[in-house]
């Protein structure tokens, strides 16, 4: 028996039963949403990247590929997965990475998962394998459907398959330092921001401001002439910390809030201790969940969100309540893919 018929064979058995399933891999992002529930359906054994050629900057990869296969078979061309996706652990896997939907210091500058995501092959709640998009951008057929799967956190069926653009390369890089205040950072951020500069990450925490430089040598070179600031050494330490959360700032126990909001939103006074990314439209505060409803009024009232991103009292909500127009069309989605509604409850609203 093959791992789509195991899959198709388990998922048609929990909606004859109207049981739950958990999909999951490598499990590195268990925390991550509502509390998993279910008989878990382990995409680990389907693996493998199914196509790759660097010529066309595409990648087609099965779901339980490990990620860090993926971006050692890039590397070594000389590419890499822009969105620059959080691992959480040695265990993650491809198809965790794009259901989990996150992305890396790169989003503000390269885009985010959901625009990298070309084609995807999906088992949905009959046991049905739908296919949907392609491998190059053009392919109009199906491709909203396939980025509607980044971020879904496996709540639409089983990812199976997936196509995603892949990228060169910066042939240097370089990060600046500046001291600065949380006010100044934000107004800096902005300006450099709407200018030519090879911008790739930023990071603001503690009175001090992380600027990552990416591109051909001249660009960067002109970059730091004009920006200034002072070079960063073992920078590539720190972007690697911040990606994986292993950064001074994410230790603790206090609740962490993912905090998204425009870029020109200034100073969010919340009583908490902060780290702004993104060029200013990801902050991270640590504050308690008893706060959830000052943190999401001050949050939305400058057009954002705020999502209990780890720890706390998830009774709260982790992510920030629908307006009921978007809640009808997450309804009507989910029935669509998962009419018996056994593809892990509970994990998004």
């Amino acid at each position: 028996m093959t791992t789509i018929e195991q899959f198709r064979a388990q998922v048609v058995q929990a909606a004859a039963d109207k049981t739950p399933l958990r999909i999951r891999g490598g499990g590195t992002k268990d925390w991550y949403g509502g509390a998993p529930q279910g008989e878990i359906l382990d995409t680990r054994m389907h693996t493998g990247i199914v196509d790759y050629e660097p010529t066309e900057l595409v990648i087609t990869a099965r779901c339980g590929t490990p990620l860090s296969e993926i971006e050692a078979v890039l590397a070594a061309q000389n590419q890499m997965l822009a969105f620059e996706p959080p691992h959480f652990g040695q265990g993650a896997t491809f198809g965790g990475a794009i259901a989990a939907g996150l992305s890396g210091p790169r989003r503000a500058n390269s885009g985010g998962v959901r625009d990298f995501v070309l084609g995807a092959h999906l088992m949905d709640g009959k046991g049905e394998v739908l296919k949907f998009g392609g491998q190059v951008m053009k392919n109009v057929a199906g491709y909203d459907v396939s980025r509607l799967l980044a971020g879904s956190m496996g709540t639409l069926g089983l990812m199976l398959e997936l196509s995603v653009k892949v990228l060169p390369r910066a042939t240097q890089e370089a990060t600046l330092r500046f001291e600065t205040s949380e006010i100044d950072a934000i107004r800096m951020l902005n300006t450099w921001g709407g200018q030519p500069l090879p911008l790739s990450g930023s990071c603001w925490h503690a009175g001090a401001l992380m600027l990552r430089l990416s591109g051909a040598r001249a660009a960067v070179d002109a970059a730091q002439r004009t920006l200034g600031g002072e070079l960063m050494p073992d920078a590539a330490v720190f972007w690697e910390s911040l990606r994986e959360q292993r950064h001074a700032f994410f230790d603790g126990d206090e609740p962490l809030w993912r905090l998204s909001v425009p870029p020109t939103s200034g100073a969010i006074v919340l009583g908490g201790e902060q780290l702004i990314e993104w060029g200013g439209a990801q902050r991270w505060l640590r504050a308690p969940a008893q706060q959830a409803h000052d943190i999401r009024r001050a949050v939305g009232a400058v057009g954002g969100h705020a999502t209990l991103f780890r720890g706390g009292d998830k009774a709260v909500g982790v992510f920030q309540p629908q307006a009921s127009a978007v809640a009808r069309i997450h309804e009507r989605l989910k029935t669509a893919f998962d009419p018996s509604l056994i593809f892990n409850p509970g994990r998004m609203f």
